[in-house]
């Protein structure tokens, strides 16, 4: 297949082309801003094969978008390109609805207009994947889950910017027929993720023995997401899933934020045991300003449909993601160096930090 991929150089974008343009037969082209948060190293296993191309590029940019898509000429686009930190989203909102609600828009525009081009076999067989999150549909109590039709609640401003761009993905589909599918997944965890979230801030501050800040009492609950059970489930969409349809993707890792760095802490104390022990080092801080409680994946959907189910415990996922961290010093070093320096983000007006 020729594949486009958005938001190549982020967290899931580039485990998605790392396996995409792994696979002979495949060419992929990587669309990416290069925001802070996107990272050429992220990519370097398959930059250098033939079947790679990058292009810089904003997705806002309908213009350049329309180009890309007439010369790549590509049989799908997978749409993960998106300003996605919630504490980020606190402190500076317009640049999350520019990039995922307007980026999204123009984005579906210049691949309207491609599919249209298309011969009717190809219009059949053409794909556009719109990655999006369960944040969208606001927060649970101790009880229950979100399915694909659980009612959209966004309850920041990174969630309703995310709730508005799938709003756009579906009704480019239901309004002009555009085969698009809408997958909703739980927080993704793994290699070369950016410092600011969680599992990574909290392994690199066990490593440098540093303070370790915890939200609230560390009481909210999250259902965690392997990186690479994410791709493979975005593939099997790929491949199987339905047109107009949305999939759910969650991990089944229901854990709480305190339990995730108590256990970081317990990992880190093992591999290297000078510092230990670094529960020590928990801090607890002013809680987010609007944190949902709970989040939880009713995956049962794209299980029957598709025969997806998630492979990767939360013991071994964290246990290979803190081990990546400790292996790859120079990749997040380099971060540290430059645009970010595991400060505490997203604190709003009135606040305490």
């Amino acid at each position: 297949m020729r594949i486009i991929v958005t938001g190549g150089l982020g967290f899931i974008g580039s485990a998605v082309v790392r396996q995409l343009a792994g696979v002979p037969g495949n060419t992929v082209l990587n669309i990416d801003k290069r925001t802070y948060a996107g990272n050429p190293e992220s990519v370097a296993p398959v930059a250098g094969n033939d079947n790679y191309h990058g292009l810089e590029a904003d997705i806002v940019d309908t213009e350049r978008m329309r180009v890309a898509l007439r010369e790549f000429k590509p049989d799908a686009i997978l749409h993960l390109a998106a300003e996605s930190h919630v504490d980020r989203s606190i402190t500076g909102p317009g640049e999350f609805v520019h990039t995922n609600v307007v980026g999204t828009f123009s984005l579906l525009q210049a691949a309207r207009e491609y599919w249209l081009e298309l011969d009717d076999a190809a219009q059949q067989a053409f794909r556009f994947i719109h990655v999006s999150t369960d944040e969208v549909f606001g927060s649970l109590g101790a009880t229950g889950a979100f399915t694909e039709t659980t009612p959209y609640q966004p309850n920041s401003p990174y969630s309703a910017s995310k709730a508005g761009s799938d709003h756009l993905a579906r009704a480019w589909h239901h309004t002009y027929g555009m085969p698009v599918i809408v997958t909703n997944c739980s927080n993704n965890y793994g290699p070369y993720q950016f410092p600011e979230k969680l599992i990574p801030l909290v392994t690199l501050k066990c490593l440098a023995s540093e303070a370790i800040p915890v939200y609230g009492q560390g009481e909210n609950v999250r259902d965690w997401l392997f990186v690479e059970d994410h791709v493979d489930a975005l593939l099997c969409v790929l491949q199987r899933g339905v047109p107009g349809a949305t999939y759910n993707i969650g991990g089944e890792c229901e854990v709480t934020n305190l339990e995730v760095v108590k256990t970081i802490c317990g990992i880190v104390d093992e591999l290297r045991p000078a510092g230990a022990p670094r529960e020590q080092l928990i801090e607890f801080v002013t809680d987010r300003p609007g944190h949902d409680f709970r989040y939880a994946m009713d995956i049962s959907h794209i299980r029957r449909e598709l025969d997806w189910a998630p492979r990767a415990t939360f013991a071994g996922g964290i246990r290979q993601t803190v081990q990546w961290y400790m292996d790859n010093v120079p990749w997040w070093q380099a971060i540290l160096d430059g645009s970010y320096q595991l400060e505490r983000l997203g604190v709003s007006s009135g606040s305490a930090a």
